[in-house]
């Protein structure tokens, strides 16, 4: 991962469920945690990477920024979901002139969006393999979508220099806490409360990815119609929060039956993204699948899935190599919080004049 900017900044996760903000500088040894902290938003402020209540938005961004006291207004942000489109094409071998000529025309035959509606970026995977083609991988987002996003976090005050996908920054976060080994393969899965991303890499390098509309917030709508109960209180059911009452034990053996349902439920549609994968890519077979993400630290998440793929299944810590001084930030918490932390930490690895 090759930082060009020398600029630090702030990485800041929109997340349907919570605003989640990391900084980050760059030490002789590595990386130093300088903040890290998270608030939550209202139920369905964000449907679908949506933005449905900016005004919750930006009062939450600009309450992070000023609860943790960060004087850093330059800001990279994340997206996921249907409106961005990742493809990994093969072309002949060109120089980057001729591709940049090029690149608007070959984009039209793989997104199937209007190009004017979208902003584009290619990055060359490969620049010449053994059939003589170039392995590019092509992103595509909506410009409405981007410029919503742009919109709010200017509103509260902070300036968007970089705009990157949650799958990657995930990866970006993996990558400066684990040994990446050159011929293993591996599956690193965000499951956030609407959207779970998914990107498989063989020795750090892109092979696949897929979003999927569905997260955390499943169980709770579960618990809502199953124990009709209100969204407060079926998301503290979820977390293992006490049920009230004479009925403490059948609830709680209820709400357990649920969690169970989803469980295999969001584990089947993981296991339907990583078959394909499989299917289509026989001798690259995954060895291992991290999790990330707030949903994955539920109660026998993990397990399902690791019943389905029949491989190791671990949750990734973001904090697991960087220095921290203890006395700012308390270890129990950062153990606590660390799935839900990926995604702001791959963004606060990013420098002012990345591409």
């Amino acid at each position: 991962m090759a930082l060009r900017g020398k600029k630090g900044l702030i990485g800041l996760d929109i997340g349907s469920s919570s605003i989640k903000v990391a900084e980050l500088k760059e030490t002789k040894k590595g990386y130093l945690l300088e903040n890290f902290g998270m608030v939550p938003l209202p139920p369905e402020a964000i449907v679908d990477g949506a933005l449905m209540n900016s005004p919750a938005i930006v009062e939450a961004i600009q309450s992070l920024i000023g609860e943790r006291k960060i004087k850093t207004k330059d800001v990279a942000i994340s997206v996921s979901g249907a409106s961005v489109m990742i493809r990994k094409i093969s072309l002949p071998v060109m120089t980057e002139e001729e591709l940049d000529d090029q690149i608007q025309w070959e984009a039209e035959q793989y997104i199937p969006f209007n190009l004017s509606d979208v902003n584009l970026a290619y990055e060359v995977l490969n620049r010449g393999n053994d059939e003589g083609n170039m392995d590019l991988l092509l992103v595509a987002a909506k410009k409405d979508m981007i410029n919503d996003y742009v919109a709010v976090i200017t509103e509260a005050g902070l300036n968007p220099v970089i705009v990157d996908l949650d799958a990657f920054s995930v990866l970006n976060a993996y990558e400066i806490n684990y040994q990446i080994m050159e011929n293993e393969v591996l599956a690193i899965v965000n499951m956030g409360a609407s959207i779970i991303n998914m990107v498989i890499t063989k020795g750090g390098k892109y092979l696949f990815s897929r979003d999927v509309t569905v997260g955390g917030n499943l169980y709770t709508e579960e618990i809502m119609k199953e124990l009709s109960v209100s969204w407060e209180e079926a998301e503290l059911l979820k977390l293992g929060g006490a049920a009230t009452g004479e009925t403490e034990a059948v609830m709680r053996q209820e709400v357990e039956a649920v969690i169970r349902r989803v469980s295999d439920q969001i584990a089947s549609e993981i296991a339907k993204s990583l078959d394909f994968y499989q299917a289509t890519a026989a001798e690259e077979q995954i060895s291992k699948v991290w999790l990330a993400g707030g949903a994955c630290g539920i109660s026998g998440m993990a397990e399902a899935i690791q019943q389905k793929q029949n491989v190791p299944v671990e949750i990734m810590d973001p904090f697991r190599n960087l220095e921290r001084n203890p006395k700012l930030f308390d270890p129990a918490y950062l153990e606590q919080v660390g799935a839900r932390a990926s995604v702001s930490i791959g963004l606060a690895l990013r420098r002012v004049g990345d591409r």
